[in-house]
């Protein structure tokens, strides 16, 4: 956690439906003054991915999801959103999120974050700008 002390007041995140929950109390309790909400705390548990996504624009915040669709460059494209983090790691477990997530914090600028697609797996953080 030696680097993600350079990250910005206020960063905002969004967690998808297939984030567990508990992964927001995490990063908020990072010490980063992050703002994270869940969209299950934003009343949009059932929404579709149109919905989240517009959401997220609207309120300025960078989506993490499992979900591939928001990988898709054809449907959300590079510059057209504040970012979208696509996580690819199994097991789905908060103990394999939050280690994904904080190599990130740790391996990455907040600023290259922003209307990136940011795709984590094991091994790899792949950033892809417009």
């Amino acid at each position: 956690m030696d680097d993600i002390a350079n990250v910005p007041a206020g960063f905002k995140w969004l967690l998808d439906q297939n984030i567990p929950e508990a992964v927001g109390p995490w990063l908020e309790g990072l010490g980063l003054d992050l703002d994270v909400s869940h969209v299950k705390s934003v009343n949009m548990a059932d929404a579709n991915d149109d919905m989240i996504f517009e959401f997220a624009q609207r309120e300025k915040r960078l989506i993490v999801t499992f979900d591939e669709d928001f990988a898709d460059r054809r449907i959300y494209p590079l510059g057209s959103h504040c970012g979208i983090i696509r996580l690819r790691i199994w097991p789905t477990t908060i103990e394999e999120i939050q280690a994904a997530l904080l190599r990130l914090l740790n391996h990455v600028s907040i600023s290259d974050l922003y209307g990136a697609l940011v795709i984590i797996d094991h091994r790899h953080i792949r950033v892809r700008r417009a």
